[in-house]
């Protein structure tokens, strides 16, 4: 493990290759899973001021459930998650003119009508965040779903915290993510004068 300031990051982070493949998942980690993506408390005021601008994007069922249960849930840990239709997929999912699941938050931002790009837990994906009192965990969760993101990550030599780069500089902040790119050359070093960690 490598600690950052208050981070304390995976080994793979640096080691693990990942692109996601859209053409080949088809979007499907928007709509598999046992619950809904892990949410901010802050997100969910967010969500909730946001629902007219991308509410047309939205499914009969997922604006059906809104209208029920709202946009979050308590999982079984009791944190906070996007609700989910069928116990299954996100309610803000929807499908494009290929049949790619995609994120109608994502798209609304993209179109100028919210500053709100999507959860944050969605955008660090395969990152997965655990805090405790002292610190957080950055670890990279692996889904089978994902596998051709790994295997295109690896075609293509892209490494976790670079696909991540975005999402974990809006995260953590540009000096932060300035010491991961340096801690990957240290590591690169190490790994070539043979340092096994």
């Amino acid at each position: 493990m490598i600690l950052i300031d208050d981070t304390i990051l995976s080994f793979d982070l640096f080691d693990e290759k990942f692109v996601c493949d859209l053409a080949s998942c088809k979007g499907i980690c928007c709509i598999e899973g046992d619950s809904g993506a892990p949410l901010d408390w802050t997100e969910i005021d967010i969500l909730e001021e946001i629902l007219p601008q991308i509410w047309d994007d939205l499914s009969p069922a997922s604006q059906n459930l809104i209208k029920k249960q709202g946009v979050f849930y308590l999982d079984q840990e009791d944190e906070p998650v996007t609700s989910i239709v069928n116990g299954r997929e996100c309610v803000f999912t929807y499908t494009d003119g290929q049949g790619i699941c995609k994120c109608a938050i994502e798209k609304a931002f993209r179109e100028g009508k919210t500053d709100f790009y999507k959860p944050i837990s969605c955008h660090l994906y395969p990152v997965r965040l655990q805090k405790n009192k002292e610190f957080t965990a950055v670890n990279v969760h692996k889904w089978i779903v994902c596998e051709c993101a790994r295997v295109q990550g690896k075609n293509l030599g892209v490494p976790v915290y670079k696909f991540l780069k975005e999402p974990l500089i809006r995260k953590f902040g540009a000096e932060w993510y300035n010491q991961v790119e340096i801690t990957a050359v240290e590591l690169a070093k190490a790994k070539q004068s043979g340092h096994k960690f």
